[in-house]
């Protein structure tokens, strides 16, 4: 089939896609909040997924060792501070991290006022 067969006739050529950002960050899981934290994961609300997807994030995993949370997430948007802030004042968002927060507990490294923790990517195998 030559190039552009499928193309509809007089639409605009398709954009190419934008590469994803792969991001990560860690933060530490209370002891005692443990069984908690992991329920709340098991049955995670559609509203946040909803929230979480409309931020133009997909593939997100958060995963669970020795007391110590790594999240890894795929971002497609293009303003990742705007994006966040949504995510920020979605009030189904808010009320989640209301349960939520409580369970974590910042790195001592952390900045002031940071919870999750941006990691640095030191290999990638694409």
């Amino acid at each position: 089939m030559p190039d552009g067969a499928d193309a509809v006739p007089g639409a605009a050529p398709a954009l190419p896609a934008r590469p994803v950002e792969r991001r990560a960050a860690v933060i530490r899981l209370r002891p005692e909040k443990e069984a908690e934290y992991l329920a709340l994961h098991a049955d995670a609300w559609p509203g946040v997924l909803a929230a979480l997807r409309r931020a133009h994030i997909g593939n997100y995993s958060i995963f669970l060792r020795d007391g110590l949370l790594f999240s890894y997430l795929e971002y497609s948007g293009s303003d990742w501070a705007a994006d966040s802030a949504a995510i920020a004042a979605d009030p189904v968002s808010r009320a989640w991290w209301a349960l939520t927060d409580p369970c974590q507990q910042p790195l001592d490294s952390a900045a002031p006022g940071e919870g999750w923790a941006p990691a640095r990517e030191v290999f990638h195998l694409p």
